[in-house]
């Protein structure tokens, strides 16, 4: 997975420094122990690919995986055990707990959130609201939850946002330019905050829109004019977990929220030897 050997290095060196001066003074190199990581909460777990770039750094470490990614962990299951050097062990453990937490974090709220969601053809989608950093971990985390991820960055997608349209001068202007910019497989959306500016959008010939922050009113009629035209709907602002019960029964195509990982915490986790 690209970028996380470059971010688990990053941690380990913000972490270690240059040693570990408390357990390096406690233990000789061939001191061994046996540990296990368990989850405090009820969780969605995430973290196989830190666990992986672990094992090539630390290898006098023995990892077991009890919970594979994407795998249901009760409050007080074992998920990962580990065995062999404890100056190693003592090393990798804030490092490992950190990115484990976060990751399985956002599995769980993704999941709860696509449950909310079942029983719809509608998919749940990441964005760009990511950790710096950290986004092809955090997008994977997504994926684990049962999500499903948005663009990466701005060079796989185009989305016309608001700024885009005030700088070009109109909708209609800045469609125009990116079809002639880009090739015939590109397709490109339009972020609207209106009926009106949808409108505009559909007649500009967009392949689809982002409603922002529309009522539950607005996005209906939205939906209503799709029978008309051909266009995918994608909402977003002001999405709780809450508010998916009333947009499901509407013909939506995508719900994204940057919640899902820029508000999603961490999961409780201890290492323990």
């Amino acid at each position: 997975m690209e970028g996380i050997k470059e971010i688990v290095s990053l941690a380990l060196k913000e972490d270690i420094g240059h040693g570990d001066i408390t357990g390096e003074s406690i233990f000789p190199l061939n001191h061994r122990s046996n540990a296990v990581v368990k989850t405090k909460e009820n969780c969605i777990v995430c973290g196989k690919p830190v666990i992986e770039e672990l094992k090539k750094i630390f290898k006098n470490v023995e990892f077991t995986v009890f919970k594979k990614d994407g795998e249901y962990a009760k409050k007080g299951e074992i998920i990962y055990s580990l065995s062999g050097s404890t100056v190693e062990i003592l090393k990798l453990e804030r490092t490992l707990l950190n990115f484990v937490q976060r990751l399985s974090a956002i599995s769980t709220v993704t999941h709860n959130f696509v449950k909310q969601l079942k029983g719809s053809r509608i998919k749940l989608l990441d964005t760009r609201k990511t950790t710096p950093g950290m986004r092809t971990l955090e997008k994977y985390a997504v994926k684990k939850g049962g999500g499903h991820n948005h663009r990466f960055g701005l060079y796989d997608g185009i989305l016309i946002k608001e700024n885009h349209i005030k700088a070009a001068g109109s909708i209609e202007k800045a469609v125009k330019l990116c079809r002639e910019n880009t090739h015939h497989l590109i397709k490109i959306e339009v972020e609207v905050e209106n009926l009106e500016q949808l409108q505009e959008a559909i007649k500009a010939g967009a392949d689809g829109v982002l409603l922002d922050n529309m009522s539950n009113d607005e996005i209906a009629k939205a939906c209503q004019m799709k029978k008309q035209h051909s266009f995918f709907i994608e909402v977003s602002g002001g999405i709780t977990i809450e508010r998916l019960k009333s947009l499901k029964i509407l013909d939506i195509d995508f719900i994204s929220t940057g919640f899902i990982t820029h508000s999603a915490g961490i999961i409780d986790m201890t290492m323990l030897i």
